[in-house]
């Protein structure tokens, strides 16, 4: 049986690709002040479209930082549910941009892809899942459940004024759950669902080691060099297998099962493939061992080191002062604040003697979050996924982190449901980050098919 409001999306994707091009031009990248402009040109889009699309009430919410844009329809019956759709506007820096084959803000298509700064992460998936819902209200007027859009405007930057725009708009974005146009689904050719993420923290390091930066030629080999002292002091987080040797750094860590590993060895993963796809000797790990390693182990990794001169051409100097960006990926039962003070105080008790070190944490943190197996709205998503692909999904997890699902956690209550329709391989963040071109009738016929099975459960 035809679905009239899958059809009209799939005859429409021409006038999707064009707005997903208009979308794309906007220089929304959020960590850069430079980029405001863009930053409020994607807001001022989505306000205009959701407003087109039907949605009411559609403007900027905002707390301090980035504001998020928001819109929402609750036509649904009377005790209908009420989901909480989310989606971010705001992108990476396009930068190194010489690297790009194509303009990073000028949607491009070759090969069955989409190129252009954000299409995959996230303004591709979040556009797929917003038109969808406008779909419903056009052709029926109607959506089974009521609807809240969020659409954050710092997920690339932390989403540090996240909790307080929830915090101070309880009463708008009260709802039963979210659903996620965010997160990424992990391979094109098998089907999945994402059930849990790792948490995260960062800090920023600074060693100095002399008042000045001086001449090596009048003082090397008596004065103290920066670069060398924060070389020393990082390679003293880890031994030589890559095990973290910070004590206290896995406090609260919940241990890895049998049955946790179990459940690994049963989801088909070719370990080769991967670590000749990004370039690297073979690690010679078993499926199993590489994915409890990528989703069940927290890590602690050099995210950046700099110091001294590091312009074109040479310049014969001793740093005084050197940096480092470091970042953990926590796991259930790890807190942010602990694992960030178990770091520094490693690195206080390693620190050469007579450098100084200044230690700045990033952010607060996030915790790592699982929604429940038996979420109604994970039941339904998987439903949808295997109505449309054929193949029950399999049930996985991701190394990295969505802000967003612990912070709703924490400020309202609910769960977070990750249904998107961006893939791992698609180079987000990266030069030539591109999206699928077939993820649009794909990702078309599995929201209609959510909206339809969740909406008939609730």
């Amino acid at each position: 049986m035809s679905d009239a409001v899958l059809a009209r999306l799939l005859a429409g994707q021409e006038g999707f690709v064009a707005r997903l091009a208009a979308l794309v031009a906007c220089q929304s990248v959020s960590t850069d002040p430079a980029y405001a402009e863009g930053m409020a040109q994607a807001r001022e889009w989505w306000i205009a479209r959701l407003t087109a699309m039907g949605f009411e009430g559609a403007r900027e919410l905002g707390a301090g930082g980035h504001p998020a844009v928001t819109a929402r329809w609750h036509g649904a019956r009377a005790g209908a549910p009420t989901l909480l759709v989310y989606g971010h506007y705001d992108v990476q820096p396009p930068d190194p941009v010489e690297a790009w084959t194509s303009a990073p803000f000028v949607l491009a298509s070759r090969n069955g892809r989409l190129y252009g700064r954000g299409v995959s992460d996230d303004k591709g998936p979040s556009l797929l899942a917003m038109e969808t819902l406008g779909a419903f209200l056009a052709e029926e007027g109607r959506l089974p459940f009521n609807v809240t859009v969020l659409l954050e405007g710092e997920e690339e930057c932390g989403s540090a004024s996240l909790a307080r725009i929830l915090d101070q708009n309880r009463d708008w974005l009260r709802a039963d759950a979210v659903l996620s146009a965010d997160g990424a689904r992990w391979r094109a050719d098998l089907p999945t669902m994402t059930v849990a993420t790792r948490g995260n923290m960062a800090m920023e390091i600074s060693l100095r080691t002399a008042a000045k930066d001086l001449h090596s030629g009048r003082y090397g080999g008596v004065a103290p060099n920066a670069l060398h002292a924060m070389a020393r002091l990082v390679a003293t987080l880890h031994d030589e297998q890559g095990t973290i040797l910070v004590e206290g750094f896995g406090e609260g860590a919940a241990p890895v099962t049998e049955e946790d590993r179990a459940a690994l060895s049963a989801i088909p993963y070719d370990v080769a493939a991967h670590d000749a796809s990004i370039g690297i000797a073979p690690s010679g790990r078993d499926a199993a061992g590489f994915l409890e390693r990528l989703w069940l182990k927290p890590t602690l990794d050099v995210n950046g080191l700099w110091g001294g001169y590091t312009g074109a051409g040479g310049k014969t100097v001793i740093p005084a002062e050197a940096h480092a960006k470091l970042s953990m990926r926590i796991v259930p039962g790890q807190q942010p604040k602990r694992v960030a003070a178990a770091v520094e105080a490693h690195l206080r008790q390693h620190c050469p003697p007579g450098a100084t070190l200044t230690v700045t944490s990033a952010r607060d943190g996030s915790l790592a979050t699982a929604v429940p197996g038996d979420h109604p709205l994970l039941l339904a998503a998987e439903a949808a996924l295997e109505a449309t692909t054929g193949r029950k999904p399999l049930r996985v997890r991701m190394g990295a982190t969505l802000p967003l699902t612990d912070i709703v956690q924490r400020v309202l209550g609910i769960d977070t449901v990750m249904f998107s329709f961006a893939t791992a391989d698609e180079d987000f963040h990266a030069p030539d980050e591109n999206w699928r071109e077939s993820a649009m009738p794909d990702g078309f016929a599995a929201w209609v098919a959510l909206v339809r099975k969740f909406g008939a459960g609730s």
